[in-house]
Formats: C-alpha cells, sequence, structure tokens
C-alpha cells in the first residue's frame, strides 16, 4: 500500500505539534502521555521517509535510533566494536566523508547544513 507523500507530510507534523503538547505540560518523569507522543512521532516519521522515498526516491537527512531496550545490555559488551565514522556520519545527520572532499570548504559547510 503506497501512502500519499502529502497527507504523510502532514501527520508527521501533527505528531510534532502534538509530541511538542506532551513534553510543555509533562506530568513528571515517567508521564505516559510523554512516551505515547515519541511513539507516535516516530511511526509518522517513519511512514513519512518510506512515502517520500517510494513515491519520490529521496531520502530524508535524519535516521532514527533504534529503541531495542533488549540489546542494551548485549551491546555494552560490544564497545570495541563502534565504528568511529558511523558516530560521526550520526552526528552530521547522515553526511559522512564522501561527502565532505575538502575542495571546497564552503559546499563542505552547506552539505552539513
Amino acid at each position: 500500500m503506497t501512502v500519499d507523500p502529502r497527507a504523510a507530510l502532514d501527520r508527521f507534523v501533527a505528531a510534532l505539534e502534538a509530541h511538542f503538547a506532551a513534553v510543555a505540560s509533562r506530568r513528571g518523569d515517567e508521564d505516559s502521555s510523554v512516551d505515547d507522543a515519541y511513539d507516535v512521532l516516530a511511526d509518522a516519521f517513519d511512514v513519512y521517509d518510506e512515502a517520500i522515498g517510494n513515491t519520490y526516491g529521496e531520502a530524508l537527512p535524519v535516521v532514527l535510533a533504534d529503541d531495542d531496550d533488549d540489546d542494551d545490555d548485549d551491546d555494552d559488551d560490544d564497545v570495541d566494536d563502534v565504528d568511529e565514522d558511523d558516530d560521526a556520519e550520526e552526528r552530521l545527520g547522515g553526511i559522512d566523508d564522501a561527502d565532505l572532499d575538502g575542495s571546497d570548504y564552503d559546499e563542505d559547510v552547506d552539505a552539513i547544513r
């Protein structure tokens, strides 16, 4: 089933607004409305990302982190397996070294933005 990208974008924007409202009116550290809004936002992002990719062949410059609580204990043992280039790419929002060749500083700065 193909989702209309415009409808997915509208849902994503509404999810952003709902998440903001939940965070702004938080009633404590364990407020379930914030967790629920987070989940809805993550789902709306995924739907929009897929819709824009399927319809226009475009990718968003943002990647959601996996939220697997079950793997947290296993990941602590694999600290040596972390690739520093992957960490840098995440900090730059998906831009890797191939995008920044150093030949033109202004273009490289624009790529980061």
